[in-house]
C-alpha cells in the first residue's frame, strides 16, 4: 500500500524531481486535465470535490511519511491546483499554458488567504493553499481569456 500511496502522492513519481517538484508535478497534472476536461462541467467539477477528501488524507499520510510539513516530494496538491485553474475554461494551447503559468505564479507567491491556508491540520494545509491558489489562477485566467476573445 505505501508504493501505491508513494505513487500517487508524488504525481507519478514526478515528484522526485530534482529541482522543480511542484512544477514537475504540475507538468503530471496536463495530461490528467486533457482527460476531465471532455466531462461535462458538473462532472469534471464533481471529480475535483470528490478527490478533496482522499487527496487530503494522502498529504497527511505523506507529512507522516517523509517526517517533514508539506514535503516537496508530494505533487498531488499541485494536480488538484491546477484542475481547479483549469476549471470551465475552453481546452487549448493558450489556456493550458497560461494555466500553468498562472498556478505556478500564485502557487510560489502564496497571496492572502493561500499562505495562510498552510496552517490547516491533517494534510488540508497541503491541499488547501493549492486550491486557493488555483481559484486565483482560474479567475486571472478568465479575465485575461475574456479580454482576449474581446480583442479578436
Amino acid at each position: 500500500m505505501k508504493r501505491v500511496n508513494l505513487f500517487f502522492v508524488t504525481g507519478f513519481f514526478s515528484g522526485y524531481s530534482p529541482i522543480i517538484s511542484g512544477t514537475a508535478g504540475t507538468l503530471a497534472a496536463v495530461p490528467i486535465y486533457l482527460i476531465l476536461a471532455h466531462l461535462p462541467f458538473r462532472y469534471y467539477l464533481l471529480t475535483i470535490i470528490i478527490s478533496l477528501a482522499p487527496v487530503a488524507y494522502l498529504c497527511n499520510w505523506a507529512e507522516n511519511y517523509f517526517q517533514k510539513e508539506d514535503p516537496s516530494e508530494v505533487v498531488i496538491d499541485e494536480i488538484i491546483g491546477f484542475l481547479v485553474t483549469m476549471t470551465a475554461l475552453p481546452v487549448g494551447l493558450f489556456t493550458i499554458t497560461a494555466g500553468f503559468i498562472l498556478f505556478r505564479i500564485f502557487d510560489i507567491v502564496k497571496p492572502y488567504p493561500v499562505y495562510q491556508s498552510q496552517q490547516l491540520p491533517h494534510g488540508w494545509g497541503v491541499l488547501i493553499d493549492d486550491v486557493l491558489a488555483g481559484l486565483y489562477a482560474n479567475l486571472t485566467l478568465w479575465i485575461v481569456y475574456l479580454i482576449y476573445r474581446a480583442v479578436l
